[in-house]
């Protein structure tokens, strides 16, 4: 499906993404690996049962990427020029290995640009939640996005 024009979003307008992704052990070792980092609560059972989780949490970035990339599909495919920036990015609960991820997204605001006509910035408030519903992840993220054409 292809994303949604710049006209075409409204202020309030939520996304409850049909999309679900659970999140293996491969996964969050293989995006450690890719992004050089080591820190041993992501890559060492050992050492994370010395900690509070008991087990590896899933890298945040990792986390952050996933619940971005799952809203794409019904928002911003195909129709987005580029992200401008994401700000309040939060992970108020870890994400474990067999953790399912699902996203809603709510436009928070709307501008046409300034500087390039025919296109607007859409603001969005990302919000992933695992399986039992508690809130995991979640940021504001402003995109410049294509108007539709004419």
């Amino acid at each position: 499906m292809p994303g949604l024009w710049f006209e075409e979003f409204a202020e309030g307008q939520v996304f409850e993404h049909p999309i679900r992704r659970s999140i293996t052990e491969s996964d969050n070792f293989l995006f450690c690996g890719m992004t050089m980092n080591p820190a041993a609560i992501h890559i060492d059972a050992e050492y994370a049962k010395t900690t509070e989780f008991k087990k590896p949490i899933v890298n945040s970035l990792l986390t952050l990427g996933l619940m971005i990339g799952i809203s794409v599909h019904d928002t911003t495919f195909g129709t987005t020029v580029a992200n401008l920036g994401m700000e309040k990015v939060a992970f108020p609960a870890p994400v474990f290995h067999g953790d399912t991820i699902r996203v809603r997204s709510t436009v928070l605001g709307l501008r046409p640009s300034r500087s390039r006509p025919g296109q607007g910035v859409v603001t969005f408030r990302h919000e992933a939640f695992n399986q039992t519903g508690t809130l995991v992840a979640t940021c504001e993220r402003a995109a410049l996005m294509l108007g539709k054409p004419t």
